[in-house]
């Protein structure tokens, strides 16, 4: 049984060397594949609004590139820190390799609170930033992409300031605005994708998917597509939650409505016929599926016992403990990892960087048919592991994924 507390970068590391070791991969593989490529820290001084003159730390975690450039968004977020990053640069490695598409893994941050900053600050950051780790990146070397509390915006901030010095390469970034060369689908794609795992694993469960009690716990870009896609799928979303708290209502929520009020008012509190829950509650309501699409950690050893639900698709990054999905494992509850159920975002991150490259653009009814035909198939290969060889999702997903990426490093010679 692993500790009960564990950062995220040592979670990552034991699901690393849990699938390693079933697996038989050599010692000095495990080496290569676990040392990140590159790590960089960053100072950003910025002139705020009012004249003061603010510094923050930034981070750039390239993990590993054997597969191709490497892949991964950009957060902003108060608690941001170097291990975080490292944590999820290499759940990026895992993730498109798993996927088996031509990317390697990295992770950035800058540790800010974007909710006390005006936009021209943000903006400026922005471009701070991109100009201090600029000479790492590039349309075959490292490409960024939206994560907690950044945007399309961002994106088109980052990107124009990459090309001043190297001229007009919207292939740099992906997650754009379409009007830049962002991809149709881009902003729906990962809660899209969510919303797929989940018909296929809830069939595999024993669950009907009409009529499923669904909680989402987290509304932001992730949650609220997810929400929406299983409400349309005919699903009955009992509970949905944001940074302020959740709402519940056991008949079902209306999943249009929601978006709507928080369009409205910028936070799901006070919507009409829905009753207030916390945050904690809402993961203990009995329901057949549990999606936590909000930040790491939330599945713990202080509730995993105590879940009542019949299935768990994570939608986070990380967002089950090692303790937890032990304890799961034992009460034989499915849970479809992170790196396989929210793994729609890079895939069509691949799609946008593709037709960037060719300048030859897909319409969203073909975006989101090759978004279904990639994450069924790396699906069906984790079930089908799985199921022969009597291991959890994640363990089998790690193994898939680690075979790739030990295959490309034997093949490079590194």
């Amino acid at each position: 049984m692993p500790p009960a507390q564990m950062s995220m970068y040592e979670t990552a590391n034991y699901y690393f060397d849990r699938a390693a070791e079933w697996m038989g991969l050599e010692r000095e593989m495990r080496i290569l594949l676990k040392a990140p490529h590159r790590e960089i820290r960053v100072e950003i001084p910025i002139r705020m609004d009012d004249g003061r003159l603010e510094s923050f730390v930034g981070y750039r975690v390239q993990h590993n590139g054997v597969r191709g450039p490497q892949k991964g968004g950009i957060r902003y977020h108060p608690e941001v820190d170097l291990n975080e990053v490292r944590a999820l640069a290499e759940l990026m490695t895992w993730k498109t390799a798993l996927v088996n598409i031509p990317f390697g893994g990295a992770k950035g941050g800058v540790t800010c609170d974007p909710s006390k900053m005006s936009k021209w600050e943000l903006e400026r950051l922005t471009r701070r930033f991109t100009s201090k780790i600029s000479l790492i990146l590039g349309p075959y070397r490292d490409i960024p992409a939206p994560d907690m509390n950044t945007n399309a915006q961002v994106m088109a901030w980052m990107m124009d300031e990459y090309g001043r010095k190297q001229g007009h390469s919207p292939a740099v970034v992906t997650g754009k605005p379409v009007e830049l060369g962002g991809s149709k689908g881009r902003e729906a794609a990962t809660g899209r994708g969510v919303s797929m795992v989940c018909a296929q694993a809830a069939a595999a469960a024993g669950i009907e998917l009409k009529g499923a009690r669904v909680v989402v716990q987290g509304f932001g870009n992730v949650g609220s597509f997810a929400a929406r896609f299983l409400h349309e799928a005919g699903c009955k979303v009992i509970a949905l939650s944001d940074q302020f708290g959740g709402v519940h209502d056991p008949a079902g929520l209306d999943v249009p409505e929601a978006l709507a009020h928080v369009l409205l008012h910028k936070k799901l509190d006070g919507l009409p016929g829905a009753k207030p829950i916390s945050n904690d509650d809402m993961l203990l309501l009995e329901c057949d599926i549990l999606v936590p699409a909000a930040v790491g950690g939330v599945i713990n050893s202080s509730n995993a016992e105590t879940l009542r639900c019949r299935l768990i698709v994570e939608a986070a990054n990380a967002p089950t403990s090692a303790r937890a999905d032990a304890i799961l494992e034992r009460r034989e509850i499915p849970l479809v990892p992170d790196i396989l159920a929210n793994a729609g975002g890079v895939i069509v991150s691949y799609f946008e960087w593709t037709q960037n490259l060719t300048q030859f653009f897909w319409e969203e009814d073909k975006v989101n048919e090759e978004l279904h035909k990639i994450l069924m198939k790396a699906y069906q290969e984790v079930a089908a592991l799985s199921r022969t060889r009597k291991v959890g999702m994640r363990q089998a997903a790690y193994v898939v994924a680690l075979d790739r990426v030990a295959a490309a490093t034997r093949l490079r010679g590194v």
